[in-house]
């Protein structure tokens, strides 16, 4: 066996998703000055932590502090993404966390018998443009710190040869995947075998005849740069929760009136026409039903952007009602890409493309916790479950934001302005 061991938990300033660094730039654009709140959220409901992980997660977190821009990683991002500003590059290079004041660590006991078990509840709060990055990198600090404290029944033998043969089915079946995994990963080093092992099926397969399936990148910006992958984003959905509330300092429900428009409005702003064809809409952020009612009335847009990431809800009665909308417009929809990305692992993503390829458009997924969390219990060879955890933005200037899943279960924010958006686009509660 290989057994786990305390690693370094964030290796680069680059360790994150290429949709914190695109969201930034986007952010310091248009609204350098918001402050902003981010809150933790465990929905893995039987967990508990010890104080032990508390240790080095807090550990972790004060790292943080250490990371910079290398000048070598300052050139890879001016060459590989020209999307880039110099004055965003100027910006990354000088940045610093400052976690001893961005982000509050609090442990609450499970009772007076248990002190040493309990949950944790983390806090950031800050400027957006100087916030926006934390998330991935703390989640991430977090998973490894559980994973090497408090749950150590795991061992990485056999990880490499696993992503190795789940990627092998996926690009027989023609899945295009992108890897998603690095917010919940068991750590690096499980990133990194996953991404290894993707790799060589992808070039054990390249060419040959009858595979149209074949990894795309990963969303790991670190990881692309190291293995000479395509760094993978589209948008989060912090923009458009954050973005519609403060376009030009209007009131909070009124910037939910054309939410998904007015963030993409933004969005262009700083990625131009010329650069959207590659771009995805991210769709479910006040519900797909809401984004395609807007969608519709913009032709101009929906013919520039290069396509729609579904994250929630029934991907197969997305994928129609987008190729309605799309038919509705006199646009192409086979020129356009559908992104899936809602929780999914081997067999969902081989069942749902089964269902979704004859409707011809081109398709991508976007897979995560299970590629780079799938793992066994050494003892009673069960599979030792992935933390379920979110942080989301909570407020953007003091303003309640809110987010409307297709899946009920998912909202969050103020449940009284939860209401008063479901009013406001006759939305079922």
């Amino acid at each position: 066996m290989i057994p786990p061991s305390r690693e370094v938990s964030v290796p680069s300033m680059l360790d994150m998703d290429l949709y914190k660094f695109t969201m930034q730039q986007a952010v310091l654009t248009h609204f350098p000055g918001s402050s902003v709140r981010y809150k933790f959220t465990n929905r893995s409901k039987d967990v508990v932590f010890s104080r032990k992980c508390l240790d080095l997660f807090k550990s972790s977190v004060a790292q943080l502090e250490d990371l910079a821009l290398t000048i070598e990683e300052r050139e890879w991002l001016r060459d590989k993404c020209p999307y880039f500003s110099d004055t965003y590059l100027d910006f990354l290079s000088s940045f610093r966390f400052r976690p001893n004041e961005q982000v509050t660590v609090t442990f609450r006991p499970k009772s007076d018998a248990e002190p040493d078990l309990g949950q944790i509840e983390i806090d950031i709060h800050g400027f957006w443009k100087d916030t926006i990055l934390y998330e991935i990198l703390l989640m991430a600090a977090l998973s490894n710190a559980f994973f090497h404290t408090d749950d150590t029944d795991w061992s990485y033998e056999g990880q490499e040869e696993s992503a190795y043969q789940k990627g092998v089915q996926f690009f027989r079946a023609g899945i295009v995947l992108s890897e998603f995994g690095t917010r919940r990963r068991r750590s690096v080093e499980a990133q990194k075998l996953v991404i290894e092992g993707l790799m060589r099926a992808n070039k054990e397969l390249a060419g040959v005849e009858g595979v149209s399936g074949a990894l795309r990148g990963t969303s790991n910006v670190h990881f692309a740069r190291l293995y000479d992958l395509t760094p993978i984003g589209t948008i989060a959905h912090e923009w458009p929760m954050g973005a519609s509330l403060r376009h030009r300092g209007i009131a909070a429900l009124h910037g939910y009136e054309s939410p998904n428009a007015l963030s993409l409005s933004l969005w262009e702003d700083v990625y131009p026409s010329t650069q959207s064809s590659g771009l995805i809409a991210l769709t479910d952020t006040f519900t797909s039903q809401v984004f395609f009612s807007e969608f519709i009335t913009d032709p101009g847009r929906a013919r520039r952007w290069g396509g729609l990431r579904q994250d929630s809800g029934d991907p197969v009665a997305f994928a129609m009602r987008a190729k309605e909308v799309y038919e509705k417009l006199g646009i192409d929809w086979t020129t356009k890409v559908l992104v899936f990305s809602d929780g999914l692992d081997l067999q969902t993503a081989l069942d749902l493309h089964r269902q979704v390829q004859h409707l011809g458009f081109l398709t991508s997924y976007g897979i995560g916790t299970s590629l780079t969390n799938d793992f066994r219990s050494n003892k009673a060879g069960e599979r030792s479950k992935p933390l379920n955890i979110v942080i989301k933005l909570v407020n953007i200037d003091g303003q309640p934001c809110v987010k409307l899943s297709d899946d009920a279960g998912k909202n969050m924010g103020d449940p009284h302005v939860i209401r008063e958006v479901q009013k406001r686009h006759g939305l079922g509660s």
